[in-house]
């Protein structure tokens, strides 16, 4: 379906442009300047115990649900589950989901692309970058098997940094990049790119959940998802896709007040539903708004 506007903010500024900085200027922030070099913002270590592999459980459906993906704070009281940027640690006590921007470049990253991976930044006929004007995320060129397996290489390492940390899913931003791409990309490049990613979610023992791109969700499930992390669903009447999908295990953020009405009346003893204020701020900070049915 068409791309459309506001989607949250999915970063956590200070964080990545400190390691995007370092990455240029030191080569910080990687593992190595190789394919599978972790990137900027964390460093990594194998996601396997000496007892094997983690089980993959994905969330409960309806559990209470917060999302912190613009910066932690203490999970408010009942809270289940929560998800959080990659370069912050997960929250104890609860299910942690850990945010990867998957298909785009974090803008303060992009210094870091242009250095190591140029090429796996997606350019139209004039060498330009493609990038996405409403957030200034340059795409990553998933246009072709060769690249999208060095970018599985890429992105793997980060979701193994979030099995490190001790976080039990990841949630992988960005599955409709292709509606931002200007026709070179595709729907089919998507899925063969969603689909590495979740095979490698799963071998690091995490669960992964599908971000937004509601046409695509009985695809995401066929290829390897295991839930649904939702904006807007409530405001542009796409829940029931996600629903249907992936057996109620859908967490649903709203950013507007008749949105978040819309989710509650049909969706409120069903799904996980909350609204958040458009940065995701931590409490505390000016703007934060949160509110559940």
């Amino acid at each position: 379906m068409a791309y459309r506007v506001p989607r949250a903010r999915r970063r956590a500024r200070a964080a990545v442009a400190l390691c995007g900085a370092l990455a240029v200027a030191v080569g910080g922030c990687t593992a190595s300047d190789g394919e599978d070099a972790a990137g900027p913002g964390r460093s990594t270590s194998p996601s396997h115990s000496s007892n094997g592999p983690r089980k993959v459980v994905p969330p409960d459906p309806g559990a209470a649900f917060d999302y912190q993906i613009g910066g932690a704070y203490p999970p408010p009281a009942g809270v289940r589950v929560v998800s959080r940027d990659r370069t912050a640690k997960p929250a104890p006590g609860v299910y942690s989901i850990c945010y990867v921007n998957a298909f785009q470049a974090q803008p303060d990253t992009e210094d870091w692309w242009r250095a190591h991976h140029p090429d796996l930044l997606l350019r139209d006929d004039d060498g330009a970058l493609v990038v996405d004007q409403d957030w200034d995320e340059a795409l990553l060129d998933i246009s072709t098997a060769a690249k999208r397996a060095r970018l599985a290489g890429i992105v793997g390492r980060w979701i193994d940094g979030c099995a490190a940390s001790g976080f039990q899913a990841v949630e992988a931003d960005n599955l409709d990049s292709h509606e931002r791409s200007d026709g070179l990309l595709t729907v089919a490049d998507n899925v063969a790119f969603g689909e590495l990613i979740a095979a490698r979610a799963h071998a690091a023992g995490l669960a992964i959940g599908q971000k937004n791109a509601a046409g695509l969700a009985r695809q995401g499930n066929a290829l390897g998802f295991d839930f649904a992390v939702a904006e807007e669903c409530g405001q542009y009447d796409e829940c029931g896709a996600y629903a249907d999908a992936y057996d109620d295990r859908v967490l649903v953020i709203e950013y507007r007040s008749d949105g978040l009405a819309a989710a509650c009346a049909e969706w409120g003893e069903t799904l996980s539903v909350v609204l958040r204020d458009l940065d995701v701020v931590p409490e505390g900070q000016a703007g934060y708004r949160r509110r559940t049915c």
